[in-house]
């Protein structure tokens, strides 16, 4: 892989091309009714009640119990702790279909009857305001936009000498991508938009960030050896001499984030699950678009911005 040469200039259409077709899959998949955007309740309020147990039980049977007792739209989803030795299941109400407190006490009432040899347990409650939902969800919006700005004033001041604004807002540009690739895989999985994302969210900057950055270096440094050569020859030569760079710091990193996602399959872990799968097709994303859309972008960038100034 070392001495394979890649044309990422000429590959960059094609690549586009693919990152398109994710992009209106995952519109088509979140107006889709069984899929669509699921929002936790940090985010858009509502209601999660788990219980744990002891033995066998069905979704099924609690969905069933469950709606015995209350009218409102809701999920039901079984987790196992790592040791296998505590297992729980959460009731989720999304949104505005929150439930009172007399209401979860009617509940868990009903669920202990009906699983009295299950040894039903309240293991936790938490109920979230759709107001202070919408605020937190407004908060982590900023955070994320905060960190964008001082990606693009960090890229444009570094790299100042090849024109560093383009150099900022192509790779921010690629970010874009990435963090779209991201949100998409929670469509397609019907993982929960909360707190975890947000930390993928803001990995998935850094991560990617620093495989752009790295190759902007050595455009910098191939430019002061080789003033006089044509910019898209100079992004090409330059991406291939730090691809297999990347492409080992990806490879890497995301073993050990598949390694988290067989964990949380095989242990019903839904917390990690939310974690390590967009994590990992992050991760991905950020090694393709580090190399086959940043440099790219920015050499068709440069060429347009000459042009004009000969015009």
């Amino acid at each position: 892989m070392r001495n394979l040469t890649i044309d990422f200039n000429k590959a960059f259409k094609k690549v586009i091309i693919v990152y398109a077709v994710i992009f209106l899959a995952g519109l088509v998949f979140a107006f889709i009714p069984s899929f669509g955007v699921n929002l936790d309740i940090n985010f858009k309020g509502g209601t999660k009640i788990a219980y744990s147990y002891s033995g066998e039980l069905a979704e099924a049977d609690v969905e069933s119990t469950v709606k015995g007792v209350i009218n409102n739209s809701f999920t039901v989803s079984k987790s196992t702790a790592l040791a296998g030795d505590t297992k729980t299941f959460e009731i989720s109400l999304v949104g505005k279909d929150s439930i009172s407190a007399e209401k979860q006490e009617e509940l868990t009432k009903a669920l202990e009857e009906k699983f009295a040899d299950n040894e039903i347990l309240l293991y936790n409650s938490n109920s979230v305001s759709p107001t202070i939902a919408g605020t937190f969800f407004a908060k982590s919006l900023v955070a994320v936009l905060i960190t964008a700005v001082l990606v693009v004033i960090y890229v444009g001041i570094r790299f100042r000498r090849i024109g560093g604004v383009s150099a900022a807002l192509t790779a921010l540009c690629a970010l874009v991508l990435d963090l779209l690739v991201t949100f998409f895989i929670c469509v397609f999985f019907k993982l929960q938009i909360d707190s975890n994302y947000i930390a993928v969210v803001l990995t998935i900057l850094g991560y990617s960030l620093n495989d752009t950055i790295v190759m902007y270096d050595r455009v910098r440094e191939n430019e002061r050896l080789n003033p006089d050569k044509e910019i898209g020859e100079l992004v090409n030569m330059s991406i291939n001499m730090v691809k297999v760079r990347n492409f080992v710091t990806s490879l890497t990193t995301f073993i050990a984030v598949i390694t988290i996602v067989v964990v949380s399959e095989l242990f019903g872990l839904s917390t990690l699950r939310s974690f390590a799968i967009p994590m990992a097709f992050g991760i991905v994303s950020g090694g393709v678009s580090s190399l086959f859309i940043a440099g790219p972008l920015w050499v068709i960038w440069k060429k347009h911005k000459a042009t004009k100034a000969s015009k």
